[in-house]
C-alpha cells in the first residue's frame, strides 16, 4: 500500500493500534475539507504495530486530545516536504471540553456554560477525574 507523502501538513505517528479512529473522531477530522489519511496496523520497529494519521494541511490540533488517547504518539510538522518539528506528547494534566462528566448530579451537567474539566488523578492508571464532582472519566 502506498500513501503519498505530504508537502505541508501534520503526521500523527506512533499511535497505538486501534486508537487512530478515536483520535479521528475526537479531533473532528471528518469536519475538515482537506485530505486526511488514516493508516492502521502498520508494522513498527518500536511498537510492533501502530496507526498513523496524515493531514495534508497545517492546521491546529489539540495536543491534549492526542496525549489523552495515546501519550506515546508523536506529532510531526511537515513544511515543503521536510520534517521541521517533532513533538512528543505525554499525558496532559488537564483536559478541557474533551470528555463529558457522566455523573447526572454534577454541576457541569446542569450549568451549560461551565467547561467540562478533568484532571489527571493517577498517571499510572491513566485515570482522569472531573474537577467539579471527582467522578472518574470513562475509559478511552
Amino acid at each position: 500500500m502506498n500513501v503519498d507523502s505530504i508537502r505541508d501538513g501534520i503526521v500523527i505517528d506512533h499511535i497505538a493500534p486501534g486508537n487512530a479512529m478515536k483520535l479521528y473522531d475526537l479531533l473532528g477530522l471528518a469536519e475538515l475539507d482537506v485530505p486526511v489519511a488514516m493508516i492502521t496496523n502498520v508494522v513498527s520497529a518500536k511498537r510492533g504495530r501502530k496507526d498513523i494519521i496524515k493531514i495534508d494541511a497545517e492546521i491546529p490540533v489539540d495536543i491534549n486530545v492526542i496525549g489523552y488517547v495515546d501519550p506515546e504518539a508523536t506529532v510531526n510538522i511537515i513544511r515543503h516536504g521536510e520534517l521541521v518539528e517533532k513533538k512528543r506528547i505525554g499525558m496532559p494534566e488537564t483536559l478541557v471540553n474533551v470528555l463529558k462528566c457522566k455523573n447526572p448530579r454534577c454541576i457541569s451537567c446542569c450549568e451549560q456554560e461551565l467547561d467540562q474539566i478533568f484532571h489527571l488523578a493517577d498517571p499510572e492508571k491513566r485515570e482522569y477525574r472531573c474537577v467539579w464532582c471527582e467522578a472518574k472519566a470513562a475509559d478511552i
